[in-house]
């Protein structure tokens, strides 16, 4: 998704109109429309701009990944370790903080992915006498 597109969702979820948008950013409603279609690029200033409004960081408009694409099993993280310790912080999704209880069920959905996977293994162990 590009810089365009992730200001027109933001802005659609939000419920702003162009005008109201192009105000804030000090530009003319066809500026943001450029934008939202691609034929604009954004200023620095406006990113900042824009970053606050939405409450958002620079990089969620700029799509850039902050995690890893390839993690090294020296690098990988215990998901259980991981998600106790993050309970209490906050947590987000693509730019949008989870709630506690939001986090407590993914948590609990990504627990039970486990163990319906461990329990799979092991009826696959129990019938062909491998792990794999």
């Amino acid at each position: 998704m590009d810089i365009g597109s992730r200001v027109s969702n933001l802005r659609l979820k939000n419920k702003i109109s162009q005008e109201e948008l192009a105000k804030r950013l000090n530009v003319d409603r066809s500026s943001i429309s450029r934008l939202e279609n691609g034929k604009r690029k954004v200023s620095t200033d406006e990113l900042t701009i824009l970053s606050k409004f939405f409450n958002k960081s620079s990089d969620y408009f700029l799509g850039i990944d902050q995690t890893s694409k390839c993690i090294s099993p020296k690098d990988s993280i215990d998901l259980k370790t991981l998600l106790d310790g993050n309970l209490n912080t906050n947590m987000n999704y693509d730019g949008d903080n989870l709630t506690r209880e939001q986090a407590e069920r993914l948590k609990l959905a990504m627990t039970q992915i486990f163990w319906e996977k461990r329990q799979k293994e092991r009826k696959r162990t129990e019938k062909y006498g491998t792990d794999k």
